[in-house]
């Protein structure tokens, strides 16, 4: 899959790169490490250049990330609950009353989580969309979004500006560093699950 999405960046170029951020957006497993870097490759050898570059991966990555915010202010809270009041959800430590309260964190802290999540694998895409279900004003999660987005794709594309031929090196240290930020989310989740059901089995 990362021949043909390199493939389709070399024979569109912004345009190419508009598509492929927005589409990484929205469905993470597409690698953005390497469309960048590989970006950033590119403009040492075409006449594409960095600031182009920028411009277009941080307007596709804004694009998709607006896709996910409009999703997420259609997701019914009510229908969210109802799913997570069924009992096999249960079995597992999650219930309704804890959506509320994961929402009403992120009502805090919506500002601080949408600037610092757009650098961070798998949660720069995910981000979004409790930020479309607890209303976080529209103004706010696009400055925020293309303020996060940029910093990242601006990281990446200069680091494959300056590696030149060897930009595929680097893909593979952010691989490390997403395979590292996924585990840690896993853990989480586990210790969260063995936590409420050990306090489930103390009432």
């Amino acid at each position: 899959m990362e021949l043909q999405l390199l493939r389709l960046l070399s024979r569109f170029g912004y345009p190419g790169m508009f598509l492929l951020l927005t589409i990484e957006s929205i469905f993470p497993p597409i690698p953005s490490e390497v469309v960048l870097t590989f970006g950033g490759f590119m403009t040492e050898h075409t006449s594409l250049t960095l600031t182009g570059m920028v411009i277009a991966a941080t307007a596709g990555s804004t694009a998709g990330a607006m896709l996910l915010y409009l999703a997420g202010r259609l997701i019914p809270l009510e229908r969210l609950e109802r799913i997570l009041s069924k009992r096999w959800i249960q079995k597992i430590g999650f219930k309704a009353e804890d959506l509320k309260k994961t929402l009403n964190w992120f009502d805090k802290h919506e500002n601080t989580a949408v600037l610092i999540g757009r650098c961070v694998p798998v949660i720069r895409s995910l981000i979004s969309i409790p930020a479309g279900m607890t209303r976080m004003p529209l103004a706010g999660f696009l400055i925020r979004t293309v303020i996060g987005s940029s910093v990242w794709n601006l990281l990446l594309l200069s680091l494959g500006k300056k590696a030149g031929s060897s930009w595929y090196q680097i893909t593979a240290v952010f691989e490390r560093y997403s395979i590292v930020i996924v585990t840690i989310l896993l853990l989480a989740l586990l210790l969260y699950v063995a936590y409420k059901q050990k306090g489930d089995a103390a009432r």
